[in-house]
């Protein structure tokens, strides 16, 4: 029986990409999006290639719209087999300079709808005894950054998260669970980014300004020198997502690109693909 797949945040950037790339190999995919008025570039592509994705609008804010969604998917296919929580937002602002509205906005759009997500599937996955939980996070979810606190704190988030919940679901349930973690992506999301966060064109005003064009003339710095490529394509995310769904013993984290790893390495050298850590963390506690 074909796979099903229910991915999030699909109008650009790795969600898109996605999409097409699980429809090409196979999966029945569920492209969903906050607004479908977004949804006419994947709309064409369904159209021009004949793939078996259908759209729907999914706002992951909303627990209302998660579970209409799962509830669609499940009296149409009678399953959910993997999940792909990819939609999430930029955010690079000091803690100072947000407002509340924004600080609850990055959180719930980066952190809670990947819980409520979560939660919507894992009956249908735990009664039918398998599944698997593909989460987008970030090298943001283990290393924190500058002016990125607030969007690290929320990837920190789901990187605990999914770790408490792999300990104890993959074993019982057959669920598997893996965080993907890019660097740099090089789609819409840092347009949106900037867009969402910047103050009178500015990301960080006052004392504050000249710390971040330091930042930003060190960020441009390492990207020039990198041996390896610091922004990645959508594709490129999208293949490492694909390569997880199709693994019979995915990672538990798997970063996308040598640069994400090298980035990480102080935090990740040990136990590269946490494996370890859940093993330690099931024998401590269960």
């Amino acid at each position: 029986m074909k796979k099903n797949v229910l991915i999030t945040g699909t109008s650009t950037g790795v969600g898109f990409e996605s999409a097409i790339l699980f429809a090409k190999n196979n999966y029945k995919v569920y492209a969903t999006m906050r607004n479908l008025k977004k949804a006419d570039k994947l709309k064409q592509r369904i159209l021009e290639e004949n793939l078996n994705i259908e759209v729907l609008p999914l706002d992951v804010t909303k627990v209302a719209s998660i579970t209409s969604v799962v509830k669609t998917i499940i009296e149409k296919d009678g399953k959910i087999d993997v999940l792909v929580n990819n939609a999430g937002a930029g955010f690079a602002k000091t803690t100072e300079q947000a407002s509340e509205e924004e600080i609850r906005w990055v959180t719930d759009v980066n952190y809670h709808g990947v819980v409520f997500c979560t939660q919507a599937v894992l009956p249908y996955m735990r009664k039918q005894k398998s599944g698997q939980i593909i989460s987008i996070t970030s090298v943001g979810g283990l290393v924190g950054q500058p002016f990125n606190e607030l969007y690290c704190g929320a990837k920190f988030a789901v990187e605990g998260f999914m770790e408490g919940l792999a300990t104890y679901v993959s074993d019982a349930f057959n669920i598997k669970i893996t965080c993907v973690e890019p660097g740099g992506i090089a789609t819409e999301f840092m347009t949106s980014a900037i867009e969402k966060t910047a103050i009178e064109g500015q990301f960080a005003t006052g004392e504050y300004a000249p710390i971040f064009d330091k930042y930003m003339a060190g960020n441009q710095k390492r990207a020039n020198e990198s041996k390896e490529q610091v922004y990645q394509t959508g594709i490129e995310v999208a293949e490492v997502a694909l390569g997880i769904a199709q693994n019979e013993n995915p990672p538990l984290r798997i970063r996308t690109s040598q640069w994400a790893e090298d980035f990480c390495k102080l935090k990740t050298k040990a136990d590269p693909d946490g494996h370890k850590i859940v093993k330690q963390l099931q024998d401590s506690f269960l």
